[in-house]
């Protein structure tokens, strides 16, 4: 057991384990994206009419937005990151990120474009 501790303090002392604040910009904008998708999904379905009462056209426009935005954050990562994917900065997730809020920005927008207009 104490030789598994001694071979993990120098990996531990190089920044290997655990998230660094690389990784914390990746990963806010890929929750931010995924929350746009999980919204946009939702409000697809409301605005088929297969869940819930609405026209799922607020839902449409938060996706959206959350969708941009988390599109925004992961390039925003990616402008200022250094090195390559797989270094621990967090340029894989920011690029899951901006696929996440694309997706999301889609979704947002054929439930907007699937909802009645109510006025």
């Amino acid at each position: 057991m104490l030789g598994g501790v001694g071979l993990a303090a120098p990996a531990a002392a190089q920044g290997v384990i655990g998230t660094g604040s690389g990784r914390a910009g990746a990963t806010v904008a890929a929750v931010v994206a995924l929350i746009g998708v999980a919204v946009g999904g939702l409000a697809l379905a409301r605005s088929a009419g297969r869940i819930g009462a609405g026209n799922g056209r607020d839902g449409a426009i938060v996706a959206l937005v959350l969708g941009v935005i988390g599109m925004l954050l992961a390039g925003l990562h990616l402008a200022t990151s250094t090195g390559g994917v797989g270094t621990g900065n967090g340029r894989g997730g920011a690029i899951v990120a901006l696929a996440l809020g694309l997706i999301g920005v889609v979704l947002g927008r054929l439930a907007l474009a699937r909802s009645p207009r109510s006025g």
